[in-house]
């Protein structure tokens, strides 16, 4: 397939993504008996939409048909490095742990590390790229000492958190999917919070154990997990990052939720007048599109407390919409977030004349990213970016790069 690798026609790539997409994405919810009636390319290009999603594992253990020998290969592949890479994982864990103990430093595990604790996830079905840590303030200084003395580097830092990587990272290649060898990263937080995409959502008071014991943690309850999972979706959705991955993560902690959990989210919900999960509707009302998994009384009370413009744009919106399976690049993406007239010219200023800040991390990304950041686009100035996008639609390259390397597989 190497010739379609070229000169791509994007339209019809666009188009393939969508389909292969949203037959995926319903399959993880309702598997269905037979396979779908693909082309040549939608097959090729469904393997770049397993990669964008994280669901190629899931998708080799739960689908009910075999599609075509290269597609159950690739499946079968996947399944194989996801699984290959969790004892790593696995030993990574147990040092940091145990280096923790002996510093007396609390820490807690968030998402992947949680949710495969919880055996939320059986072996081979959910990736993982990266180790996510959350220590208290006071302890941060002591928690990335122990880091670098494992082995590792700073390599770069958000507002959101630090992040280090293995000291002889490992050269990235060109390639799709989960790879068992793939270097693990650490991110180092002391606050949970997300920007929707002015108004700061912190999680971190509900997370953290009010009587965490040195080294790793759990989360303080599984309702503090459902909704780091939740507001972790809707800050990605807001970029068109949004992964199925991330729904079924939603959908299987519903699936183990006691009615004590529920109240504990219903609580949460009818604080600051009913409006503190103003933000939830979006990222509930699609895992509940795809899995049938929020009971009603909770996404009537999402819906209510759900600002009534954002409410109205993610009604009918498919997972497709806020991912990158859309592939065309959005001049204003999460602008249905913008609360206010002024939180909307706030916005669209931002995204017109971006911060130093933002600028550095688009560089950041590049430099460690370079397969997914985007390529040239990610080191195009502001002003080319936007007069490019004013002359024609410009297609987001980290979409355009996985649907390359899709192609490229042989069939």
């Amino acid at each position: 397939m190497n010739d379609q690798a070229g000169e791509l026609d994007l339209e019809r790539v666009h188009l393939a993504l969508r389909k292969t997409t949203e037959t995926l994405v319903r399959e993880l919810g309702t598997p269905q008996p037979t396979p779908p009636d693909w082309s040549q390319l939608e097959w090729q290009v469904a393997k770049s939409a397993c990669a964008i999603h994280g669901i190629s594992g899931l998708l080799a253990r739960g689908l009910h048909w075999r599609g075509p020998d290269h597609w159950q290969a690739f499946l079968c592949d996947q399944g194989r490095q996801i699984a290959g890479r969790w004892p790593r994982i696995q030993g990574l864990l147990r040092r940091l742990d145990d280096c923790a103990v002996q510093q007396g430093v609390p820490m807690v595990g968030l998402k992947g590390v949680a949710l495969q604790g919880l055996d939320v996830y059986g072996t081979g079905e959910r990736p993982m790229a990266d180790v996510d840590l959350l220590v208290r303030e006071e302890d941060v200084g002591r928690a990335a000492d122990i880091i670098l003395r494992m082995g590792y580097r700073e390599s770069g830092t958000t507002w959101k958190h630090r992040s280090f990587e293995p000291a002889t990272a490992r050269a990235r290649t060109v390639e799709i999917g989960e790879h068992t060898s793939a270097d693990i990263k650490i991110e180092l937080h002391t606050t949970l919070r997300e920007a929707l995409p002015l108004r700061t959502v912190d999680l971190t008071p509900l997370v953290f154990p009010a009587q965490a014991r040195p080294g790793l943690n759990g989360y303080a309850s599984q309702t503090a997990l459902l909704l780091h999972v939740m507001v972790h979706t809707s800050g990605t959705m807001i970029f068109r990052e949004g992964r199925a991955l991330h729904l079924s993560d939603i959908a299987r902690l519903c699936a183990r939720m006691s009615p004590a959990d529920w109240d504990g989210v219903m609580a949460i919900g009818a604080t600051e007048g009913g409006a503190a999960l103003w933000w939830a509707y979006p990222s509930l009302q699609l895992a509940d599109r795809y899995f049938a998994c929020i009971p009603p009384q909770v996404l009537e009370l999402v819906a209510r407390a759900c600002p009534r413009r954002l409410h109205r744009w993610y009604r009918d919106r498919s997972l497709t919409d806020v991912s990158h399976s859309h592939l065309w690049v959005s001049a204003f993406p999460g602008l249905e977030w913008a609360r206010s007239g002024r939180e909307i010219a706030t916005y669209v200023a931002r995204r017109i004349r971006p911060s130093a800040e933002t600028i550095a991390q688009r560089r950041e990304f590049a430099r460690s990213q370079p397969l997914v950041s985007g390529g040239e686009w990610s080191r195009t100035s502001q002003p080319r970016r936007i007069l490019r996008w004013l002359l024609a639609r410009q297609p987001r390259q980290a979409t355009l790069q996985g649907v390359r390397a899709s192609l490229n597989l042989p069939t």
